[in-house]
């Protein structure tokens, strides 16, 4: 994958990650109004964002590459890590309890599971 640009999506979501497990434990909902909760939402935006110029690097990368690759995996795993950010940002603002941020903790780690998986798939095909 992208040589920089996959770690730093990687620490960046798990840090995202143990953001919301902080309002989980103090049984908060995301605090959109508040100036933290709109740091929050910009940190998602900034993850949502890498995401995106990965995808399409990743998909330049596909269309030039010199090895063996499973394009309609790789492209699965590109297009799908761009939707798991908004789907739990929509499911934890839906659903106002702890519950609807833990949506948040897990979609978080999902990304860097997505990160790893994009890897294999592009290196052992």
């Amino acid at each position: 994958m992208i040589d920089v640009l996959s770690p730093t999506l990687t620490w960046v979501a798990v840090g995202a990650a143990v953001w919301a497990l902080v309002l989980v434990l103090a049984d908060r909902p995301l605090p959109v109004d508040r100036p933290d909760g709109k740091a929050y939402l910009g940190l998602l935006a900034l993850i949502e964002v890498g995401l995106l110029a990965q995808a399409v690097l990743g998909f330049i990368k596909l269309a030039t590459a010199d090895h063996d690759v499973p394009a309609l995996s790789y492209g699965g795993y590109l297009l799908g890590s761009l939707l798991i950010l908004p789907v739990a940002l929509y499911w934890s603002l839906a659903e106002r309890t702890r519950w609807g941020t833990a949506v948040l903790v897990v979609g978080a780690l999902v990304i860097p599971v997505m990160i790893v998986r994009l890897g294999q798939v592009w290196t052992h095909g």
